[in-house]
Order: structure tokens, then C-alpha cells, then sequence
């Protein structure tokens, strides 16, 4: 006859827990800015970057939002932080590309756009720079990828770096801290719901 172990009691459970968690706590000694990379179809990765950056401005660490594509109307976000003191934000895209439906306006935008973005990541008064959308210049070659990189790699060693988009450069994977995959489960524009205020933009 085979004696059944004894189930671990919840408090059991906790503390074994809690061991494993302290270990890890004590072993991440290194403080330094991090690249956080959000992708993914899933809605989110815009809204997770601005409540990251809205977090670090709660502790009065200066910000900037450079928004590579959205451009055609004021967002919600950017009605809410653009005036604050500790944020500069850039809106400088001009839409969709198949809205603006020309390469070449698409392109200088993105270089301007980089042009204002590499003016940051040298900027160690600013603490977390937010680069919204700016993996579709990748998708689409409206920039190249190494000087970005380099520029990465170079900024302040406390500034954190956050870029959006669906699908992110794996040379850019490489270089990141944290990486999210947004998953795109259900969304309510496919069930025929509009885009509305506050929701989408």
C-alpha cells in the first residue's frame, strides 16, 4: 500500500514562493536604463508604452513621445500630456501609408522624425523616450535600421527606450531588454464597431 504524500499547505506554498522571488530581487543588482520593445497585432502597445511613460513622469523623470505614423487628428493621449511640463511630444507622422499614399511623403517624414529621435537619445535630461509606431519604418525601409542601433546603444545609460509597432527587426530583438507580444485575440472594429474616442484614439 502506497502512502499519498501530504498536499503542501497554502502558507507552504507562499513561502517557497516568496524564497525563489527574493532570490531573484537580490540578484538584480544592475540599475540602468532599459529598451522595452511592445509588438504584436493585439491593441495595447501604445496604451502600455504611455502608462509606462505616465509611470516614470509620476516620479517626476522627464519624457518625450516621438509618434512616427499617427498624425491625422489629436489623440486622447496627446490632448492629455502634450502641455505637460516634463513631456515633449512630437506628432510626426501624417497618417496611415495608405492614407498619404505617397513613398515620398512617407519617407521624409520618417527621416524627420528620426532626425528629432536621435536629438533624444542623446538628451540625458530625458529619463524614457517613447518611439510610438516607429517599427513600421522598419517594415516599410522608410529608415535604416544601423544607425538606429548605434544610436540605441549610445544613449544615456539611464534613459529607457520604448518602441511600438506589430512586427520588430530581429537585430533589434537582439538589443532589447524586455520584449511583450501583444496577441490580437478578438478586436471590436472586425465586429463592425467603429473607431471611437478615447478608445482607439
Amino acid at each position: 500500500m502506497t502512502l499519498e504524500k501530504p498536499k503542501k499547505t497554502h502558507e507552504e506554498r507562499m513561502a517557497r514562493k516568496k524564497a525563489v522571488m527574493d532570490e531573484r530581487i537580490a540578484n538584480a543588482k544592475e540599475e540602468r536604463g532599459v529598451l522595452i520593445l511592445l509588438k504584436g497585432n493585439g491593441k495595447g502597445k501604445s496604451s502600455s508604452a504611455l502608462g509606462t511613460m505616465a509611470r516614470c513622469v509620476g516620479h517626476g523623470k522627464p519624457a518625450a513621445v516621438v509618434q512616427f505614423i499617427k498624425g491625422r487628428r489629436e489623440t486622447g493621449e496627446f490632448k492629455f500630456f502634450s502641455s505637460h511640463p516634463l513631456i515633449e511630444w512630437h506628432v510626426m507622422g501624417e497618417g496611415f501609408t495608405w492614407e498619404t499614399q505617397s513613398r515620398e511623403r512617407d519617407e521624409a517624414a520618417a527621416a524627420h522624425a528620426w532626425e528629432i529621435t536621435a536629438r533624444l537619445l542623446q538628451d540625458p535630461n530625458r529619463d524614457i523616450v517613447v518611439l510610438d509606431e516607429m517599427a513600421y519604418m522598419f517594415k516599410y525601409r522608410y529608415l535604416p535600421l544601423e544607425p538606429v542601433i548605434a544610436a540605441l546603444k549610445a544613449r544615456p545609460r539611464h534613459q529607457h527606450v520604448i518602441i511600438t509597432g506589430r512586427v520588430m527587426p530581429e537585430a533589434l530583438e537582439e538589443i532589447a531588454d524586455t520584449i511583450s507580444d501583444i496577441k490580437d485575440q478578438r478586436h471590436a472594429f472586425r465586429l463592425g464597431v467603429t473607431s471611437q474616442a478615447g478608445i482607439e484614439y
